[in-house]
């Protein structure tokens, strides 16, 4: 078993971004093309139970982000995290899909790869046919409104935009418990990860400059990224295409926002449900993830 490919028949891709920096993507399937974006502290990984059967009526593009996985993990900036804003990292996505052939696509993303997805839509509507997002409301939404609760839950969104190199320098001395500490607190503990995704979420954030990386992710999310939201917030911007939201009932967004009523703030087609699960969506409930997701997706298809 743990010998066994998570994406058999998959090809990875090392592709080039506007910056010199480059994405490492997995492509395989075949129809419409379907990006999906992972979230933290994970990799492209957490998609090997659903790309199977999302892989019979999509070209699949599994993307890490830039700061995970087998991605560029360029040095931040430290004034303004330009470098990881979500604005960058969107842009990242976008010439992914144009190196790959798809200048107009789906996403699906999950945690902070769902953040990315909202940029792109935001920045880059004509390419962005619909997205499904897992387990957030907006960030800006959810910053106006953290309470103590949200805090002792999400602390590590506290924890990682702390100044370097604090936040990195702990992880760095044992990435195997971060990955452990952070994902098993969760409600569903560990017993939903494949012990084969498990080791490439530790072998990825053990690498040189992942701990930077997704540090920088979260100070541009605390500085940079709400800027640019709270300019569209001015601006009366809404998000044109159809957005499903879906999030975990026993997870910490359901139990301190209402994601239809914040996510219908910042576009003009949303619905969506909460699923019968914690945070890590597509490993705890993969069936009742496609049985969602699906059919909203397939509506795109021509």
């Amino acid at each position: 078993m743990t010998d066994q490919p998570l994406f058999p028949g998959f090809t990875a891709h090392r592709i080039a971004t506007p910056d010199g920096q480059h994405i490492h993507a997995l492509v395989g399937g075949s129809g419409p093309p379907l990006l999906l974006l992972h979230g933290h502290p994970q990799t492209s990984a957490i998609w090997h139970k659903v790309a199977p059967a999302l892989a019979r009526h999509f070209t699949l593009v599994l993307a890490d982000l830039r700061g995970y996985g087998d991605s560029a993990k360029p040095a931040g900036d430290a004034e303004a995290h330009r470098l990881y804003s979500k604005r960058t990292m969107a842009v990242d996505m976008l010439a992914v899909m144009q190196h790959l052939g798809h200048p107009r696509f789906a996403v699906l993303a999950h945690d902070r790869g769902a953040r990315v997805a909202h940029r792109l839509a935001a920045d880059h509507p004509g390419a962005v046919q619909r997205m499904v997002l897992l387990d957030i409301a907006p960030t800006l939404a959810m910053y106006e409104q953290a309470s103590d609760k949200f805090a002792r839950a999400y602390w590590h969104w506290f924890f990682l935009i702390q100044p370097a190199p604090l936040p990195e320098r702990l992880i760095e001395a044992d990435p195997a418990a971060y990955v452990r500490d952070v994902m098993g607190r969760r409600s569903a503990g560990l017993a939903p990860f494949d012990p084969r995704a498990l080791a490439e979420y530790v072998r990825c954030l053990a690498l040189p400059g992942t701990a930077h990386g997704i540090c920088e992710d979260y100070r541009a999310a605390a500085s940079i990224d709400l800027a640019h939201d709270r300019a569209d917030r001015d601006a009366g911007r809404q998000l044109p295409m159809p957005l499903l939201a879906l999030w975990g009932e026993q997870g910490v967004v359901h139990q301190c926002f209402k994601p239809l009523d914040e996510w219908r703030r910042v576009a003009a087609d949303v619905r969506g449900h909460a699923l019968p699960c914690g945070h890590y969506i597509a490993e705890e409930a993969p069936d009742a993830l496609l049985d969602a997701a699906l059919p909203f997706l397939l509506e795109s298809r021509p």
